[in-house]
């Protein structure tokens, strides 16, 4: 992924934040690989929450470009503003995921 190099702050906040979302990425990836082995026990359940993990682990790999890029500028500008609704979003998939994994442990 090539990454715009356009400002000067020198504690390199974008790079971080980026850094924060891939990780983000990857423990979506990864939690969706364990609710795979549910499946044989758990059926259905365990591929919606598959499909949910899989889904907003792509969403931030769709986002990260501009995720970036907007960071950027909002420093060079001195007016950078949060995601407010992608974190949400994540926040509220994550919330989902957690419910649906009670009632499956708890159901089955």
């Amino acid at each position: 992924m090539a990454l715009q190099r356009g400002h000067a702050d020198l504690g390199l906040q974008p790079e971080r934040t980026l850094l924060a979302w891939r990780r983000t990425l990857l423990s979506l990836a990864g939690a969706s690989l364990l609710f795979l082995r549910w499946v044989p026990h758990h059926g259905v359940f365990a591929y919606a929450l598959v499909a949910l993990a899989l889904c907003t682990a792509g969403g931030i790999w769709l986002g990260l470009q501009g995720r970036y890029r907007a960071s950027v500028r909002g420093i060079s500008e001195n007016r950078a503003v949060a995601p407010l609704a992608q974190i949400l979003a994540l926040g509220l998939a994550c919330m989902c995921m957690g419910g649906l994994g009670i009632y499956v442990v708890v159901r089955f």
